[in-house]
């Protein structure tokens, strides 16, 4: 019968059921098989309704025939006694299968399951016995009529009215099945999936089952892999080539407090592997728990490398959940929320305290079962790391169920963190590979050994022939440090500054012998054409230089394309060594056999020993090398302090929210007040209790008590408009706060509170004249305020791109307070008396720049144009597209600038790719940028399903320079983009669906 409560979707339109439907036939094949089955019956002796000699009296074949579980139609009983004497258990089995014949297999199935039905409630002595019978005379067809005298009841009237009423009950009841059953196949969702799948889905499914089990139990046996389906492990072993664990490893996910779901903090060097448990205690709470997990992470690029170089989009498709990145403009505010997969987010510190703002304001931050925070110590590290303390002081007031697990190479007042996050503690001095520290004086190398007297111990003496002239280019001797290492194994060289980088990497490729040129020399030259086809026909004329010898530079100067690409071959060997900034350190994970510290510095400040630490954890590539070097190179007068630094302890990690004021506490107090978390001083107070700075606070604020802070930073947000009192006229530490429009916008947007009034004067001054000739007004309010301190115009080039504007464009320059006169004036070299905002005038210098770069596309022309290092630009776009998304955040808060949401939203698309827009679908992808967007479109992959149903080993032959690896994380990302979209899609149509519950 048909479920009342699900949607009719035939309506009145009976046509499947009418006279010449297949439901008629359907009811008169039944017909005849009832009038079969019923002389099977009386063939076999068991109950014969002519003869009084079976043993039935009359009154009770009457009985039988009436009310018994069998009924024969009493118009067909001779027919049916004459069909019955010749051959009558041959011929009548012949004859049902040949009326069977002609059903379909569906209502064959429907057969065979009602006389199941119809079996199990049989009670009768009579109908036992007619069962045994019939089943001994028939293997093939099971008997079904009892299901439909059952339907028809024991004490039926045998009047043919009745007995048409019956059969039309039969034929209603028929009909409703056939509708559920369409009904059913309508909405099913049409896959072709082998047996062989199935069987293996249905093999994980089961294991994830019994390790949620065993979790939820706390047993000692939990399951195959951790609580996980062995499936996990041998996703380890193809996606990473990981066999085993290490011992730390091991006795870390097996501590207690991760069984009792303490929040855990764990600390152990670089290259350790804490990474890799980390990403099983995320398995566990994904598959097991069946919660939504945030991993906080400190970059862009390690993002992007962890959502897709490292292959957890590979595990989300394999196992069955999603990998949301969370990064630069990307994310959405709320998530959307997934009734059936579980989501890993996967964001940078300012995306990821914006994502758990979303979860408090809708109540959801529940779902968030597990956070995970690598580089703990960032906490530490000024703006950054207020925002970073703010996001997991929230996560412990408002949601107590949500595990946080931290996880550093470089720690020391660790006391102060546990209490904070209420964490128990692991460490281990574990290294895959031994890494032994050197330093360099002259020509001298000196081992660190704490045990002597200095701290260092004589090694050996530098064994290089060095000419005067080469003496003169190379006075550290870099070149005999790596050419003992070069081109078998790699080096890293770190340089203080970004133009060392490159200085160095040409002397060292100068005085290399000619061999090196011929160490994979194909590849090389590939990389160069790659690099060629990235620049538009233009390659850096360092790289140019110095790629044939395996060589290149690894700094903040390079566009996305080129680290990408520089990267890739330094990892597959092709490049043997790097000359790089200390963001490699702290970025992407590129090991070397050997590790050089060009000078103890970082620009010109004295290095720090956690940045000393990160530098030399690159050294020692696992399962690779059998042991890692580091040299530092020091210069006689800094001896001293690299005593110091080598041996010292890492720095102490402090709160920066009274460091970084607006976007440390006066941003956490409005968000408390805007997220409802406290809306009183007093109820303040009691959450600054549990952050960093309430641990800290007695070695932080001195002069001032904590309470007293608190009370000044709600009177600022009170003067600045952001937040209000509820009675002006209460003003005690219980009076109630409330977060005005401004407010709110503010921090939903993840604006600098420094710039929120100015910001919000110039998009109201916008409304007065917004040119919208072309985009050039919304660039100027979507350029980032953060830049403009570090921008010099070129007056020249100011006023030539001033004088290539429209009218209309033109105007925009006055409007924003940067008349054509000032310009014209300063190009010219004149005095000026009118006093104009620098910082206005570097913004729109900046604005021109990304104005160009939308019309041309192409970072270097346009780099060349503005006379600006090509990686600067790269950093504006990035810096622009994620501002433009906090911006339509904010305007979307305030009702008034409700005409921008529309237009930042598409602009907030094109400086996100910066390229033409057929090829925005596949710039979606992970590790395709512009180059390769063009490669894939001209080879004929528009679209992502083009992409998520492309064979790698087919990409691999059709595009250039593609390998192996890049093939499969293409076509990896590409599904897990269009798995995200289908699931958005289906949650949106389901909710479009909902039938209000007040709607009669």
């Amino acid at each position: 019968c048909s479920n009342d409560s699900e949607e009719d979707m035939f309506g009145d339109y009976d046509s499947f059921y009418g006279n010449d439907s297949l439901v008629a036939e359907v009811d008169d094949i039944e017909h005849r098989y009832l009038q079969v089955k019923n002389m099977d019956v009386k063939a076999a002796g068991e109950i014969d309704l002519g003869n009084p000699q079976s043993g039935v009296h009359q009154k009770e074949q009457d009985n039988i025939s009436a009310s018994g579980d069998v009924v024969v139609l009493q118009s067909d009983k001779e027919s049916a006694c004459q069909m019955c004497d010749s051959d009558p258990a041959d011929g009548n089995q012949e004859l049902t299968e040949s009326i069977l014949d002609d059903l379909p297999s569906s209502q064959l199935l429907y057969f065979e399951k009602m006389d199941e039905l119809s079996s199990a409630s049989r009670t009768s002595p009579v109908s036992k016995g007619r069962d045994e019978h019939v089943n001994s005379s028939s293997d093939k067809i099971r008997d079904p009529v009892s299901f439909y005298a059952g339907a028809e009841h024991r004490n039926r009237p045998t009047d043919s009215s009745s007995r048409s009423k019956c059969v039309l009950f039969k034929t209603e009841s028929l009909k409703d099945h056939l509708k559920s059953a369409m009904t059913g196949n309508a909405r099913a969702q049409a896959l072709q999936v082998s047996k062989t799948k199935q069987l293996k889905e249905a093999v994980l499914s089961e294991e994830i089952f019994v390790a949620r089990k065993a979790i939820e139990s706390s047993s000692v046996d939990i399951g195959p892999f951790y609580g996980l389906p062995s499936k996990v492990k041998d996703l380890f072993r193809q996606l990473r080539g990981i066999e085993t664990l290490y011992e730390w490893q091991h006795d870390c996910l097996m501590l207690e407090s991760l069984q009792q779901r303490k929040n855990l903090i764990y600390s152990l060097p670089t290259s350790g592997g804490k990474t890799l448990v980390a990403e099983i205690i995320i398995l566990q709470e994904l598959l097991c728990r069946q919660k939504d997990v945030l991993m906080i992470l400190p970059y862009i690029a390690i993002v992007q490398e962890k959502v897709w170089v490292r292959g957890l989009s590979s595990f989300g498709i394999e196992l069955g959940f999603l990998v949301e990145e969370y990064a630069g403009s990307k994310g959405r505010f709320p998530p959307i929320k997934r009734r059936v997969k579980k989501s890993l987010y996967i964001a940078t510190i300012e995306k990821g305290h914006a994502l758990v703002n979303s979860l408090i304001e809708t109540e959801r931050v529940g779902e968030l079962g597990l956070v995970v925070v690598d580089e703990l110590h960032m906490l530490g590290e000024g703006s950054r790391g207020a925002i970073l303390e703010n996001t997991l002081a929230k996560i412990l007031y408002t949601s107590k169920k949500t595990q946080i697990i931290g996880m550093s190479a470089t720690l020391n007042n660790v006391g102060d963190l546990q209490k904070f996050l209420q964490a128990e503690y692991y460490t281990n001095n574990f290294r895959p590979v031994e890494l032994k520290e050197y330093i360099k004086i002259r020509d001298t190398i000196y081992a660190v050994d704490s045990k002597t007297e200095n701290g260092f111990a004589f090694s050996r003496l530098l064994n290089f022939k060095y000419s005067s002239n080469l003496e003169k280019a190379d006075p550290d001797h870099i070149i005999a440090l790596v050419t003992e290492v070069i081109p078998k194994y790699s080096c890293l060289i770190f340089c203080p500054t970004k133009k060392n980088c490159e200085n160095v990497a040409s002397m060292v490729c100068k005085y290399l012998k000619k061999e090196f040129r011929a160490h994979r020399e194909n590849e090389k030259q590939d990389l160069i054409k790659n690099l060629k086809s990235i620049g538009n026909g233009t390659v850096c004329p360092v790289l140019k230089q110095t790629i044939p010898f395996g060589i290149a530079y690894h700094h903040s100067g390079l566009t996305n394309d080129e680290r990408k690409s520089i990267e890739e071959a330094y990892s597959s060997g092709v490049l043997c060594l790097l000359a790089c900034t200390a963001t490699l350190a702290a970025g992407v994970n590129l090991p070397a056999r050997r590790v050089i510290l060009r000078a103890p510095y970082v620009g010109n400040d004295f290095l720090k020993k956690n940045q000393y630490k990160q530098m030399i954890g690159r050294a020692g590539r696992a399962g690779i090398d059998s042991a890692g070097e580091s040299i530092l190179i020091v210069q006689e007068k800094d001896k001293h302090l690299v005593q110091d630094l080598v041996h010292s302890p890492s720095e102490n990690c402090y709160s920066s929210l009274l460091l970084e004021l607006t976007k440390g506490m006066q941003s956490l107090l409005l968000s408390l007040v805007g997220l409802k978390i406290a809306v009183t001083h007093e109820e303040v107070d009691n959450f600054m209790c549990c952050t960093l700075l309430g641990v800290q606070q007695q070695l932080l604020s001195k002069e001032k008590s904590l309470s007293e802070i608190i009370k000044d930073g709600l009177e600022n947000l009170i003067e600045k408009g952001l937040v209000k009192r509820i009675s002006e006229k209460d003003h005690n530490l219980k009076s109630t706060l409330t977060i005005t429009p401004l407010g709110k916008a503010a921090y939903k947007g993840s604006i600098d509170l420094a710039y929120c009034n100015v910001l919000y004067r110039e998009l109201k001054k916008g409304l007065e004249g917004l040119v919208l000739e072309s985009n050039l007004h919304l660039l100027y309010l979507s350029t980032p305020y953060d830049m403009t301190s570090t921008c010099s115009p070129d007056w020249m080039i100011y006023l030539r791109q001033f004088n290539q504007l429209s009218a209309a464009e033109q105007k925009v320059a006055d409007i924003v307070g940067v008349p054509e006169s000032f310009i014209t004036k300063k190009a010219s070299g004149q005095a000026i008396r009118k006093n104009v905002d620098n910082a206005v005038v570097n913004r729109l210098y900046l604005t021109f720049v990304l104005y160009t770069l939308l019309k041309e596309t192409n970072i270097w022309s346009v780099s060349e144009k503005f006379n600006m290092a090509r990686g600067y630009v790269q950093n504006l776009l990035n810096s622009a597209a994620s501002f433009a998304s906090c911006l339509l955040h904010f305007c979307e808060e305030l009702e008034e600038f409700w005409v921008y949401k529309a237009l930042l939203t598409e602009l907030t698309k094109q400086l996100t790719y910066c390229v033409k827009t057929e090829l925005i679908p596949l710039m979606e992808v992970a590790g395709v940028l512009e180059a390769r967007a063009k490669q894939l479109y001209n080879a004929g992959y528009k679209t992502l399903a083009h992409l998520a149903n492309a064979n790698p080993e087919t990409l691999v032959r059709m595009i250039e320079h593609l390998s192996r690896r890049q093939a499969k994380q293409i076509v990896s990302s590409a599904k897990m983009l269009l798995s995200e979209k289908a699931e958005a899609l289906q949650e949106e149509v389901e909710e479009l669906l909902k039938v209000p519950t007040d709607i009669p």
